[in-house]
């Protein structure tokens, strides 16, 4: 009843739904629009009027343990919404405690139209609560008339059963493209230019990343980014889920050629790896991204290197083959320079192999310290202005998390994502600018899950290693570049050889870091040592000029950030922590 009332309170503010994804060409739909409160979705789908459909979401995108509301037909034609949850073994159940509201349904012979919103959170132990960050968004379509959705199996249906997942970006912390009045294209000295894939032959799997190194358009004087978007080729928005474009910061004297295939594919150029500044990150979903007014990102001038590596993620979960695409993302940018040029500083952890997770953990945290010594180098007096942020783990990643201190005093979190998934990444606005000081500190927090591994997943390069890092995109920009930590080399070393004295691990002075995790017989006991010493030992510090050079200083046996006065634990409505 409680939540009734509150949707009549509520669904007056959400009744346009701005958001939209095509979940499959022509066939399956997706609006929405939301409030803190609620979420308004319309399914369109290609379907006959007995077809069953159900839409939802889980914490990892897993059909089992899911939470859907399911629009059905009975035997006798009459139409249910029902709130449903599968189990852990696919099968639905239905909830106790009915929280999908239905709004409208429309159906022709060949489409049916269905309107119905739902809490984004409730206390019902079997419902998905919808928090900011990753969405793993689950649709179905079944045939019917059915008996009831109760036992229901999703699993051993597969041929008659259409199932997707989508990981999407929900809940923008900025207005829908519709409700801003402001058209970049039509502003004066605003020119576009779009950094497309060029006839990529998708191939026939459900999964592909697709790599293209190429050279923008020369231009003779600085420029600023202030707005881009996405540039998806008509009739593929089903096929193309997230795209990235890297800029290519090529040292003096390194030539980088053109080139474009499967990004794991062995002939890939190494020059690849001087491609990783992001400079333009959109996933199905996101709606365009601007600057602030007072920034814009820098390109072109004669420092300036010309080269950026597009990354296409297509998801063809049909496996058809013949596909031909030329999407990419489109940038508005002006000679019209703004005040201030934005910038972009890693947080996080360096990408070593000192830093490790240890294997068969269902969870393990690491933390990548930013210390006061290095902000108050490299932050001017007034501080920066941080406007967005992009989290990034590899595979392993499951949570990530950046908090900001002030004298040790604990501010509000920087930026947070409780269901990350490398697979979809995203430069997220913040709902409003985070200052940071001299003196300040941040500290990213990364878990993981290596429950499917047998030995210790090391901090590196390659997808199979593991990285914790957060690119916050702020202005003005400064010299700093780069504020991550790492273990100190004398204390991991010591760790080592107490594994090898006290635990009989076969580790040596001798072996590289590598060899020595991977010496030791990894059991709770040990992972928990591993834990205790990250959390106190002192820290290799990264602090970094964009010259790729480090700030004078001594950057070893730092401190690690100070933790004076935490916030207090964050709780819902029905006393979640949420921000643990």
């Amino acid at each position: 009843m409680i939540f009734i009332l509150m949707l009549f309170l509520l669904l007056g503010k959400v009744s346009a739904l701005p958001f939209s994804v095509e979940i499959e060409k022509h066939r399956l739909t997706l609006s929405w629009n939301y409030n803190d409160a609620i979420i308004a979705f319309e399914v369109r789908a290609r379907v006959t009027p007995r077809s069953w459909m159900a839409v939802g979401a889980s914490d990892y995108g897993d059909f089992a343990s899911a939470d859907f509301c399911v629009l059905w037909t009975d035997l006798w034609g009459r139409q249910h919404v029902t709130d449903t949850y599968t189990d852990s073994k696919e099968i639905m159940r239905v909830d106790q405690q009915q929280d999908c509201q239905l709004q409208s349904v429309n159906q022709t012979q060949y489409e049916t139209v269905w309107r119905f919103v739902r809490p984004r959170t409730s206390c019902d132990k079997n419902d998905y609560q919808y928090e900011e960050g990753t969405t793993h968004l689950l649709a179905l379509i079944g045939p019917g008339h059915i008996r009831s959705v109760d036992g229901l199996n999703i699993k051993d249906n597969k041929k008659k059963l259409y199932k997707s997942m989508l990981r999407m970006s929900m809940f923008p912390p900025y207005p829908a493209p519709a409700d801003d009045e402001t058209d970049i294209a039509g502003m004066r000295d605003v020119q576009i230019m779009e950094v497309l894939s060029d006839r990529v032959k998708v191939p026939a799997r459900e999964t592909t990343y697709w790599c293209v190194i190429k050279k923008l358009p020369h231009l003779n004087t600085k420029h600023h980014i202030i707005q881009y978007e996405s540039a998806i080729q008509e009739g593929n928005e089903d096929l193309v889920h997230h795209i990235e474009v890297f800029h290519c910061e090529i040292p003096t004297g390194i030539h980088i050629s053109e080139w474009e295939g499967d990004c794991d594919d062995g002939s890939a150029p190494k020059d690849m790896d001087y491609c990783k500044r992001v400079i333009g990150a959109w996933a199905m979903g996101a709606p365009p991204l601007r600057y602030p007014p007072e920034a814009g990102y820098p390109i072109g001038g004669r420092e300036f290197s010309p080269y950026v590596r597009i990354e296409m993620h297509y998801n063809n979960p049909e496996e058809t083959a013949g596909r031909i695409d030329s999407s990419g993302i489109r940038f508005y940018y002006t000679t019209q320079l703004r005040p201030f040029d934005a910038g972009c500083i890693e947080l996080g952890l360096e990408y070593t192999p000192k830093m490790a997770i240890p294997p068969r953990m269902d969870h393990f945290q690491l933390s990548g310290n930013c210390i006061a010594g290095c902000t108050e180098k490299g932050v001017p007096p007034d501080g920066i202005n941080v406007f967005a942020s992009q989290l990034h783990t590899h595979l392993t990643g499951m949570r990530v998390w950046t908090r900001h201190f002030r004298d040790g005093v604990e501010l509000p979190e920087l930026d947070r994502d409780n269901h990350y998934n490398t697979m979809f990444q995203e430069i997220r606005k913040l709902k409003k600018p985070v200052v940071i000081l001299p003196g300040d500190e941040l500290l990213t927090t990364c878990e993981f899950r290596t429950l499917d591994r047998s030995n210790a997943t090391l901090g590196g390069y390659a997808i199979s290693d593991e990285m914790c890092v957060n690119y916050i995109h702020y202005y003005p920009r400064t010299n700093l570049e780069v504020c991550k930590s790492s273990i100190d080399t004398d204390a991991l070393m010591t760790f080592f050889e107490h594994m090898r004295t006290l635990d009989d691990d076969d580790t040596a002075p001798e072996k590289s870091v590598n060899e020595n995790y991977h010496s030791i017989r990894w059991t709770p006991l040990t992972a928990s040592v591993l834990r205790d010493l990250y959390a106190e030992t002192p820290l290799s510090m990264q602090c970094n000029m964009s010259s790729g050079h480090r700030f004078p200083g001594n950057w070893n046996n730092a401190p690690q950030v100070r933790v004076a006065v935490p916030l207090p634990p964050k709780t819902d409505a029905c006393g979640r922590i949420l921000n643990q």
